[in-house]
């Protein structure tokens, strides 16, 4: 039998697949804590419709898809609004930027084939693959999924974008009663690691940890016990991009993958 995590506590801060992730910890020996990170999501749609009518009525440079289900929602929405045709012919009169496959394959399926890609997908990489293009005076198109990307809309407004952001999926806040109850846990070393299997789960929490003054006492224990687990490579950016330097992420994409990755990282600190 599995060893690896041994007596250690676990987090998930999913919301889903938690009990087929704590099955795998428990083999591990692990104590599997679910502290769901993330609220639920509600599709946009009256909030994105007048979005997506500007686009047909104006003409934009550059479009940017950063999910595919999001990307698949906007013409989904289109086709209820009866303009599937003029956003498709929209989407093919710009340059276009994807981020990630899923997108890249949902662009495909509307024979569109990007002008710009990142090469591992994450924000960082989009924007290293836009960074020789000149945005000054144009009109930029951004599919966002759940959340904003400060970073992105900076890039492109210092650049001289004028930017429309399309979020057709948002989310709700978790429960705050949950991320105190986390924060005690990590700072009073009751946990041993934190898994985060997406990145608004990140971003969630961080935002929490800033409006109570927590962020750095978190930061803290992920440099001292806590280890910060990342599903890929887009939590693992967030991840970065909050702060945290120690973070542990397989090399395959999946939560289960995760979970092992971890339970050798612990393994391989015992060997030491």
């Amino acid at each position: 039998m599995k060893q690896g995590l041994l007596g250690k506590r676990v987090v998930l801060g999913a919301s889903r697949k938690t009990e087929e992730m704590s099955t795998l910890i428990e083999k591990q020996q692990g104590i599997p804590l679910v502290r769901s990170l993330q609220g639920t999501v509600f599709l946009a749609d009256e909030q994105v419709k007048p979005g997506l009518e500007k686009i047909i009525e104006e003409s934009y440079d550059w479009m940017i898809f950063t999910t595919g289900m999001g990307a698949q929602r906007l013409v989904d929405l289109a086709s209820d609004m009866g303009i599937k045709d003029q956003f498709i012919e929209a989407i093919h009169h710009a340059k276009v930027a994807s981020r990630g496959y899923k997108t890249f394959a949902a662009l495909k399926k509307l024979n569109v084939t990007p002008d710009a890609k990142d090469d591992d997908g994450t924000t960082a990489g989009m924007m290293e693959a836009l960074k020789d293009v000149d945005f000054n005076g144009k009109r930029v198109v951004v599919q966002l999924h759940g959340e904003n990307a400060p970073r992105l809309i900076t890039f492109l407004e210092e650049s001289g974008a004028t930017v429309l952001q399309l979020l057709p999926y948002q989310h709700v806040d978790p429960v705050w009663d949950t991320l105190e109850t986390l924060v005690n846990e990590m700072t009073n070393q009751e946990v041993d690691a934190v898994c985060f299997t997406a990145a608004i789960q990140v971003r969630s929490f961080f935002n929490f940890l800033r409006s109570k003054n927590y962020t750095e006492r978190v930061l803290e224990a992920f440099e001292d016990k806590v280890v910060a687990v990342a599903v890929g490579k887009v939590t693992a950016e967030a991840l970065q991009e909050e702060g945290v330097k120690r973070i542990i992420s397989p090399e395959i994409e999946r939560m289960g993958a995760m979970i092992i990755e971890l339970s050798h990282y612990y393994e391989a600190q015992q060997n030491n």
